[in-house]
């Protein structure tokens, strides 16, 4: 697609606006999707034209907004719910998978998801997500008073549908999944969350969800469990993805941009910084065990950490417990 068009999406971002659908080209369109309640405000959806009828990435909130936006865009570019034959959800976050069981309730797709993500071997792994979230904050040091205002901050932002049923589960490193004449790659990305996955479509466009992003840093995943290593797992996936044949690059947020192998070295780079200070911050308070209450404050965040509000400060502390879980090769 053309550069123009790129910054047209850019612009609505840094606006603040919503995009409208977006022709990317190869049948593939961007949806622009408002997220209620959230600070992330949209997230996009992307539609995937098939000869076996339409390929959705991701499924937003389960919000009435989100499935009237879902609606109108598809309108837009004449299909509708019925149509869709798949859904492949990057992540099972609620921004990702909330409309998917009402879409297969309309049109019978077929829902894929990484094995590692489907909320019933979760269950049995490291427990559901919300007991995962509430069993981290309680390894971050954070008052009991704190932790309970972020929990249930947490669970007011989107409806968490963990009873979700997946179709498909993926369990390889890379899968390819053929609709038609159009064959995706499905390639499994861990660092965001245990069973992220990008879709790979055969015009060199890559979905990467939310492990990257043109502008910001990556979010951890929870690491509930004493053998998680979020930081190592996001660094791993960078190093691989940054070799994909992919000339544009589709995240679920912000906008698309080109040069992922690019982007994938800065992130390299700034998570690997990043897993540094919090291990400097540590060696600055002494020999006294530190956690990620403690160390949180004195990271680089967008706002001063005095200045953030619940939900932010709660995005920032497990992401800082995720860091100081990680140990570089070599290290004890």
């Amino acid at each position: 697609m053309s550069t123009p068009q790129l910054g047209r999406l850019a612009e609505f971002h840094r606006k603040k606006q919503l995009a409208p659908p977006t022709d990317l080209g190869q049948g593939i369109h961007a949806l622009t999707i408002p997220l209620a309640g959230s600070p992330l405000r949209s997230v996009f959806m992307y539609a995937v034209e098939t000869s076996d009828g339409l390929v959705l990435i991701d499924a937003a909130y389960d919000h009435p907004t989100c499935w009237d936006a879902l609606n109108d865009a598809l309108t837009e570019i004449r299909q509708q719910v019925s149509d869709v034959i798949a859904v492949l959800l990057t992540h099972n976050h609620p921004d990702h998978i909330g409309l998917a069981a009402r879409i297969r309730e309309v049109s019978g797709a077929d829902l894929v998801m990484h094995a590692r993500d489907d909320f019933l071997g979760q269950r049995r792994e490291r427990g559901g997500f919300l007991e995962q979230l509430r069993t981290v904050l309680g390894q971050t040091g954070a008052p009991a008073d704190v932790i309970e205002e972020m929990y249930v901050a947490a669970t007011k932002v989107a409806v968490h549908h963990e009873d979700l049923v997946v179709q498909r589960l993926l369990n390889e490193p890379e899968t390819d999944l053929v609709f038609g004449d159009v064959t995706v790659r499905a390639v499994h990305t861990p660092g965001h969350t245990c069973g992220h996955t990008a879709y790979l479509h055969p015009a060199g466009v890559v979905f990467t969800g939310d492990t990257l992003m043109p502008e910001g840093h990556t979010q951890l995943a929870l690491a509930p469990l004493p053998s998680d290593d979020p930081t190592g797992d996001l660094l791993a996936t960078l190093e691989r993805i940054a070799g994909l044949d992919a000339g544009l690059v589709c995240p679920a947020h912000q906008y698309p941009f080109t040069d992922l192998a690019g982007r994938c070295r800065e992130l390299v780079d700034w998570h690997t910084e990043e897993a540094e200070r919090a291990q400097s911050v540590v060696a600055g308070l002494g020999d006294a065990p530190a956690d990620a209450w403690q160390v949180a404050p004195s990271m680089s965040w967008a706002k001063p950490w005095d200045a953030m509000g619940t939900n932010s400060k709660r995005f920032a502390l497990v992401h800082t417990h995720s860091l100081l879980k990680h140990r570089p090769e070599g290290q004890p």
